[in-house]
């Protein structure tokens, strides 16, 4: 592992079974606590992982005045030198879709590929997470999963298919206008498991369901943003989620004058302080 990317930070490459590349970036305090540690597993960790490991850092050197304790951050990332990775999160963050029902893109572009949503979760589950608790000091009843936009579809439909991968959800400005049917299918029949309450946050920005100023193609892309209903849809499926099961405890979260691209360090401040409490 190198550890020059940050304090406390380390990173290291990983193939998955399925022969696909990943950088993983892990920040964990120093000093270390003695007992095990939270963790909290972000996607598009190439962007997200230094905002939220100084973010962290910051906040659990003081936790009882915080409310954020001393935890590993685990940044889900691409070996790219890019922010993200537009087309492998495409794939790995969208649930499976049939072509006939794929959402329209602005100016009826063609998608990349999508789908890879399963094999994602084979890999953090099977492969990431049994990594991370063999070289970790890990606490498996204080796990959270962070998402925001493709990423936040993706934690939605984590929780909805896989409820025991961790026990906290943060679904930040979902993409739920992807695969709003599909969605709505499995929260019909999801039953959350006999296990431990799981607690779910979704997000979003006051500023999300109008055009973002200064787009060259403002009245198509102006009039794709108000379509896909992003404020709406996120309060809707919140509360939907929280008459879904008895064990899920629902939070939702609107951010005042933030759009798509800025609340993202709003979000992750705020799922710190949710998935990371101390104990």
């Amino acid at each position: 592992m190198s550890d020059d990317v940050l304090p406390g930070a380390s990173v290291r490459d990983m193939r998955s079974s399925a022969g696909r590349d990943y950088r993983i970036f892990v920040w964990q305090p120093e000093p270390r606590p003695r007992e095990p540690m939270p963790v909290l597993y972000l996607l598009d960790g190439n962007g997200t992982f230094p905002i939220a490991a100084a973010a962290l850092a910051l906040q659990s050197r003081r936790a009882e005045r915080t409310g954020v304790a001393p935890s590993v951050i685990v940044g889900i990332g691409y070996p790219t030198s890019h922010w993200i990775d537009a087309g492998r999160r495409t794939y790995d963050y969208t649930p499976p879709v049939a072509a006939g029902r794929l959402a329209q893109r602005p100016g009826n572009r063609a998608w990349d590929e999508t789908g890879g949503a399963d094999l994602f979760l084979d890999f953090i589950e099977r492969e990431l997470s049994p990594f991370i608790a063999r070289e970790f000091a890990i606490d498996p009843d204080r796990t959270a999963l962070f998402g925001h936009s493709f990423g936040g579809l993706f934690a939605l439909y984590a929780l909805l298919t896989r409820p025991r991968l961790v026990r906290s959800y943060v679904a930040a400005s979902p993409s739920i206008w992807f695969a709003p049917d599909d969605l709505k299918e499995r929260l019909a029949s999801f039953a959350a498991p006999d296990v431990a309450r799981r607690r779910v946050l979704v997000t979003v920005g006051s500023l999300e369901q109008g055009a973002m100023s200064g787009d060259s193609d403002a009245d198509d892309y102006g009039s794709w943003i108000r379509r896909n209903r992003m404020v709406d849809n996120a309060r809707e499926f919140s509360a939907a989620l929280s008459q879904a099961a008895e064990t899920l405890d629902v939070s939702f979260r609107m951010f005042d004058d933030e759009n798509h691209a800025s609340v993202v360090p709003s979000a992750i401040s705020l799922a710190l302080r949710f998935a990371l409490p101390p104990k």
